[in-house]
């Protein structure tokens, strides 16, 4: 399973608006080789959910993860950190054993 905090799921929903995405939109949650820790998330907005896909919503707001990515972030909470000393969208993975210091990178 894969929680979202509800500073996230506000957060999902302003920059849905703002890129003016309609109610079929969702947020894809990827995990790709790369990043200094040898993996890194990927999001972006997405309407099609594919064979395979795991999705979750919490707060109305509704995040889609395909198996293989799954894999890596099983019991995740995508939570947002906002204002002046905030960092944006913070991934809590409870599978990563190693983080890059800015936070979108990490190993398993």
């Amino acid at each position: 399973m894969i929680q979202i905090s509800e500073s996230a799921a506000k957060r999902i929903e302003t920059l849905k608006s703002e890129e003016k995405r309609d109610t079929s939109h969702f947020l894809r949650v990827q995990v790709k080789k790369g990043g200094c820790s040898g993996l890194s998330y990927k999001m972006d907005f997405d309407s099609e959910v594919k064979a395979g896909d795991k999705v979750f919503e919490q707060f109305n707001t509704k995040v889609v993860v395909d198996m293989s990515s799954y894999l890596y972030i099983i019991g995740m909470t995508l939570d947002y950190s906002g204002g002046l000393n905030g960092k944006g969208f913070v991934f809590n993975n409870p599978n990563a054993t190693k983080n890059c210091g800015c936070g979108s990178s990490f190993n398993v």
